[in-house]
């Protein structure tokens, strides 16, 4: 009897190895982790290039680099400082090429009034040296969700319209002039959201007698989305487009939800695949949109394509920067509109100084894309001055929440509903540098502490911990990273970041 026991634990622990296994081959993990929204992507030189949305943290549209589709790494920026004519809201941006010039399509928020169009940078490199060339699509109340398609020797921009206005959304289509810096004649429209379900992210094929019309339906963002991937076809590029009956292509599964809003490129293969966005159903808000990939499959002439989902590289993706040579780290962002941020770095440290909107409560915040909402950041500050230095976990400048050196104090605080509030404070016994740690749970609690030389780390504890929930903003995950709040001429000075992600479960 206790043999034929041991035999059933042992077969029990085999299946649920065998289980974790199989569990483990099958996850799908992104291709580009953390907030990477609309991505977009070209071929150039045997290398690809992504580009994808930054909303409102600068430097703006963040450019990744492989060369296998699977493994990337970010090597640039669209734009340094943002062109004149805008004020935010820097999303989709679209990649073409020809007559041996890159082009970058974009949306943006215009300053005068508000109102998001579609500009054009253009540069001889893939991912630099963009100069901007201003509006290139006004439409109504908006414009946004570019696509560039070229049909018989003529280059068409296609985008979405009608978005903000009480009528179904429309995908239109309006010729491009041969430099690719003007529209041509009046828009045409192409699909529409009759259903009001929402449409946009279009990017379009051609195949056999089609042209296929891939497009993201439903609510793009935050903890309601429901996007999803559909295809239409039609025998003219114009259309009008047949919606296909088997839709979505793309749509929710164990791990992953809302996908959209992607474009395609060939692999060294000769297959197409589909780098799009979805939600991690774990990390959710926390961690954005990220960038995800798929094969798409044609199963015969003249019929619907599937797209098979791909999994990228399982990663660490803890970071730990100790700032020993002057060159700024291209995963740092901030939030560019409450704030004048200057940030450099010497053979030591890296040194945070700026100036902020009256409206500012937060201060200045030194950010990374997060793939987590549960982690452990910790910083070390070595100058001392009255200005409050540290670490922050920011969503924007009115929801945020830090642990900082100010003086001979060490301060817990936040910033919510229009008022920054010290949860916690404690004095510094003596003048030796300051570590701080910032730290997350899986139920969302934030926690702070800090400590000098060889002491243990000591709790700046609070009656009720602030929530990091109060910090996702619709279209963008909230950054972990370094802070500095004082005059212009301070600064706060670090000697390190280390960022390290936990497992989710409690």
């Amino acid at each position: 009897m206790r043999i034929r026991q041991r035999l059933l634990l042992l077969a029990a622990v085999h299946l649920i190895l065998l289980s974790n296994v199989v569990s483990a081959q099958n996850a799908i993990h992104p291709v580009i982790p953390g907030d990477f929204a609309d991505p977009s992507i070209i071929r150039a030189d045997n290398k690809y290039y992504a580009i994808g949305t930054s909303s409102e943290w600068a430097p703006h549209f963040p450019i990744y680099t492989s060369s296998d589709l699977i493994n990337w790494k970010q090597t640039g920026y669209l734009f340094d400082k943002a062109p004149a004519w805008t004020m935010g809201s820097f999303w989709a941006p679209e990649y073409d090429y020809h007559d041996g010039t890159y082009y970058i399509y974009y949306t943006a928020r215009r300053k005068k009034d508000q109102i998001s169009c579609i500009g054009v940078a253009t540069s001889k490199y893939p991912d630099r040296g963009f100069v901007d060339h201003g509006v290139i699509i006004d439409h109504g109340k908006e414009a946004i969700d570019a696509f560039v398609f070229l049909d018989k020797g003529i280059r068409y921009m296609t985008y979405k319209a009608y978005g903000l206005d009480d009528r179904p959304i429309e995908i239109l289509g309006v010729k491009l002039s041969k430099d690719g810096l003007r529209s041509e004649g009046e828009p045409f429209s192409m699909l529409k959201d009759d259903q009001r379900k929402g449409l946009e992210g279009q990017s379009i094929l051609k195949k056999d007698n089609y042209y296929y019309l891939f497009y993201s339906a439903g609510n793009c963002c935050g903890i309601q989305c429901d996007y999803n991937v559909g295809v239409a076809r039609s025998k003219s590029f114009e259309g009008p487009y047949e919606k296909y009956a088997g839709n979505p292509l793309l749509a929710e599964n164990a791990s992953w939800k809302c996908s959209g809003h992607g474009t395609f490129a060939e692999g060294a293969n000769g297959k197409l695949y589909y780098l799009y966005h979805a939600y991690n159903k774990q990390t959710a808000l926390f961690s954005g949109r990220q960038g995800m990939l798929a094969e798409l499959i044609w199963p015969g002439q003249n019929e619907w394509p599937l797209l098979k989902e791909q999994s990228g590289p399982e990663l660490n993706p803890d970071i730990k920067l100790s700032f020993k040579d002057s060159s700024l780290d291209l995963g740092w962002q901030w939030d560019f509109r409450n704030s004048g941020t200057l940030v450099s770095q010497n053979a030591e440290n890296l040194h945070l100084s700026g100036k902020v909107n009256d409206d500012n409560l937060a201060g200045i915040a030194l950010t990374r894309r997060p793939v987590s909402g549960v982690f452990e950041a910790l910083t070390t500050v070595v100058n001392s001055n009255n200005a409050l230095k540290g670490l922050t976990y920011y969503g924007d400048a009115t929801a945020a929440v830090g642990v900082g050196v100010t003086g001979n104090t060490v301060q817990f605080w936040s910033v919510q509903n229009k008022a920054n509030k010290i949860l916690a404070s404690a004095h510094l016994p003596t003048n030796e540098l300051v570590q701080l740690k910032l730290k997350t749970t899986a139920d969302l609690r934030i926690t702070a502490f800090f400590k000098q030389g060889n002491q243990e780390w000591q709790e700046l504890k609070v009656t009720e911990e602030p929530k990091a929930e109060s910090l996702t903003q619709w279209d963008r995950s909230p950054r972990i990273g370094l802070h500095f709040k004082g005059k212009p001429a301070e600064e706060a000075v670090f000697s390190s970041f280390d960022l390290k992600y936990m497992p989710q479960q409690n």
